[in-house]
Parts: structure tokens; sequence; C-alpha cells
């Protein structure tokens, strides 16, 4: 960095990284399959997220939070080296630790299903009426079929 005085006022030049230097995921791996193996198996977390504004806000959120949860962890616990798994894969065998990132990602879930920021958004996928529609008609189209 190099500083240079013009008319009382001192300027700088730095030098940035280009894009490329400085790109990061999204998601880190493995907090993304974590979050989204857990969201999988919990049938219910997929009902309390069931738009796309709280989708997004959950995963962000969620993403964050098992971070934390993983980082507090590794803090309180000894984790030896290993050349056959990760440091978050050996924490996760504690059933302990599992289930306090389960719980982590459902409490996550719960507080955006209570957000009032997303009360009217609209859900993914069709709702129960325009289920119960398509299958009325689908039972009709398919009578006439057969006759």
């Amino acid at each position: 960095m190099a500083g240079k005085e013009t008319g009382g006022r001192l300027n700088y030049c730095v030098a940035m990284s280009g894009a490329e230097e400085i790109w990061l995921p999204l998601v880190d791996e493995p907090i993304g399959s974590i979050v989204a193996g857990i969201q999988e198996d919990d049938a219910e977390i997929n009902r309390l997220v069931n738009t796309p504004r709280r989708l997004l806000a959950f995963r962000t959120f969620a993403y964050i939070r098992v971070g934390i949860v993983l980082g507090q962890l590794l803090a309180e616990n000894d984790v030896p080296l290993s050349d056959r798994e990760t440091w978050v894969e050996q924490l996760l065998e504690d059933p302990a630790h599992s289930a306090r990132v389960r719980q982590e990602v459902r409490a996550v879930a719960e507080e955006i299903a209570k957000d009032p920021k997303y009360a009217d958004d609209e859900q993914l996928g069709p709702d129960d009426e325009a289920r119960e529609r398509f299958r009325a008609f689908a039972r009709e189209r398919l009578s006439t079929l057969g006759e």
C-alpha cells in the first residue's frame, strides 16, 4: 500500500484480488450434506419451511448454526487426528453430539416457521385443495377414457 498526498488528502492505492481468488462456496462440505440429511430424515422440517423464502432462510441459518455447534463441540472435545475420518465425522459418531446437531437444525426450522415475515408466503407445490381438484379431474378423465 502506498500513500500519496494530493491537496491535503492522503490517497491509498490498494491492489485487489480478482474474483477467482476470493471465491467462497456457499455451502462448504460437510455442513450442507449434514443439514440436507437431517432435513430428509425429518418430514416435519419440510412442512415447517414449505415456501421458497422460508426454505432459503432455513438453509442459510441452519448452515451457520450447524457450523457454530460443530465448532463448539470441537472446542469442548478432544478429537484425535485420523487418516480415515474428518473431525466432523468423529464428533457426529457420538449420539449425543449428533442429537445436538439435529436439535439445532429442527430449532432453526421451527423459528423460521413462526417468523411473521414469512406468513404470507406461498408454499412450494400445490396446496391440499389443488391436489384434491386434480384428483377429482383425474378420476373423471380416467372414467371417461374407460368407456
